[in-house]
């Protein structure tokens, strides 16, 4: 079975060039409040301001706060 054609060449160092732009969509933000987390529960990426900590199985995660359901109806 051959593999799939990838979208890739070969640069003039050598080093593989990828058709997929580098990079995260949720870059961090000049200061460390402006950086966005994503909830343990929900999954949603909010700011740092808009998360809470609870113990979940025993560690503590960033959760939306005050709940995933209240932040969804305030966005909307």
């Amino acid at each position: 079975m051959a593999k799939a054609d990838s979208k890739t060449a070969m640069l003039a160092d050598g080093l593989r060039y990828k058709s997929k732009a580098s990079g995260s969509p949720f870059a961090a933000a000049a200061s460390f409040g402006g950086a966005t987390m994503s909830c343990f529960l929900c999954g949603k990426h909010r700011t740092r301001s808009l998360m809470g900590t609870r113990k979940v199985l025993g560690k503590s995660q960033a959760v939306c706060a005050p709940s995933c359901q209240a932040m969804d109806e305030a966005a909307s």
